[in-house]
């Protein structure tokens, strides 16, 4: 068994109304908004307590809609040298958002689109 869970998901679409009707009426997933000036992000706690959880982020339509899982790392940085020394490439570098929690995007080998992420540290 993997010690690095996949927890995320992403969904990215230029019709985020649309996707979140279509996963709703599906699968029963209900969405909150979390997102503010700069664009629609809507959570949602899917997978309940035995799956993972994930968002719809809203896109300009600019770039091709995607659907992309998220890996929960304990080290960003290091996972993305590790990615890049077994043939990958990062896309995005380790970024930390204002709430503490570290992420990065990758592709495999094969130009597949993979996220890792650490949560923010927790305050004793």
């Amino acid at each position: 068994m993997s010690a690095t869970p996949i927890t995320w998901f992403e969904i990215g679409t230029d019709r985020p109304k649309e996707a979140e009707r279509f996963y709703g009426e599906l699968f029963g997933w209900t969405f909150n908004e979390e997102g503010g000036p700069a664009g629609s992000y809507r959570t949602t706690g899917a997978g309940g307590d035995t799956g993972i959880g994930g968002a719809i982020r809203e896109t300009d339509g600019s770039a091709p809609n995607y659907t992309i899982f998220y890996a929960e790392v304990t080290d960003v940085a290091e996972t993305c040298r590790r990615a890049e020394a077994a043939g990958g490439q990062v896309l995005v570098p380790p970024r930390t958002t204002p709430t503490g929690l570290t992420l990065a995007r990758l592709t495999d080998p094969t130009g597949n689109h993979l996220g890792v992420f650490a949560p923010p540290p927790t305050r004793a």
